[in-house]
């Protein structure tokens, strides 16, 4: 996925209102009407909102007559998470190292203490 892609799913996604778009649209196809339902917006603002979920790639919409029909697209999903799970990976690598080189140092500068018994004799 191209960096300019991605930017444009991360930012759809980064809006509580178009991820409930995309919530409500994993249940299956449905209109416009549907999806405008449970927010308190004009239908302008609604239509902005799709058209940023277009622009993404995570919706298609089709017409049926004077009905707008929309469905989600998973493959730009897909992708993000695809490039988070990579990020994921190397990240956890980077951190499994340092917590090594923690406890590498650790026991350099604290070594083990015998114990009282050994310091009587």
């Amino acid at each position: 996925m191209r960096s300019s892609q991605l930017d444009l799913v991360f930012s759809a996604l980064a809006d509580p209102t178009r991820r409930g778009m995309l919530e409500r649209l994993a249940e299956g196809e449905t209109n416009v009407g549907t999806l405008a339902a449970p927010h308190d917006m004009s239908q302008p603002a609604v239509s902005k909102h799709l058209r940023v979920l277009e622009r993404a790639g995570l919706i298609q919409r089709t017409r049926h007559g004077r009905e707008h029909r929309i469905r989600v697209d998973p493959r730009p999903i897909e992708a993000a998470s695809t490039w988070i799970e990579h990020y994921t990976r190397f990240w956890k690598q980077q951190f499994d190292a340092v917590d090594a080189y923690l406890e590498a140092r650790a026991k350099q500068t604290h070594p083990p203490q015998r114990s009282k018994e050994r310091r009587k004799r």
